[in-house]
């Protein structure tokens, strides 16, 4: 991390088919090796799957899907006096987003159906039911913030 200023944010351009710049982020965590192409067709394949099995607007339940994911407490190492706490912080937007959309692509990544694809769209509408194991790694999170809610007078 440089000392002498911050990085400059990239302007990033919105997706093609649906003008979203969430989408946009969303396919570029997917892409592996700068293969943008390859990234579009995972993430609108499965948007056309959530579409033909909810029956609703991909891009509603694909936002749904990351504020249920998206944390809005975590847990920060501090040292006071040779010991290390535990200390729950707010998360802010930008970190809040980004978590999201690494959580969801970690749970769909891991799912055992055959295709990215399939896994992605099963991972969204999970997400956007509040169940899947997303959810569960912001439940994780937020319980672990609750229980060392006794450090918060360490936040800094």
């Amino acid at each position: 991390m440089s000392r002498r200023h911050r990085a400059e944010k990239r302007e990033i351009n919105p997706d093609p088919k649906f003008g979203d710049l969430v989408v946009t982020k969303f396919m570029n965590a997917i892409m592996l090796d700068g293969k943008k192409s390859v990234a579009e067709t995972i993430v609108y394949g499965a948007f056309d799957v959530v579409h033909g099995k909810s029956k609703q607007d991909p891009v509603t339940v694909f936002h749904s899907a990351l504020d249920n994911v998206a944390p809005h407490v975590e847990v920060r190492s501090r040292r006071v006096g040779g010991a290390t706490y535990q200390v729950p912080v707010d998360v802010r937007p930008e970190r809040r987003q980004a978590l999201a959309i690494r959580w969801l692509i970690a749970a769909a990544r891991k799912r055992n159906e055959t295709t990215m694809v399939e896994r992605l769209s099963g991972e969204l509408m999970d997400a956007a039911n509040n169940r899947g194991s997303a959810v569960k790694k912001r439940e994780d999170t937020h319980k672990m913030a609750d229980a060392n809610r006794a450090f918060s007078h360490y936040r800094w």
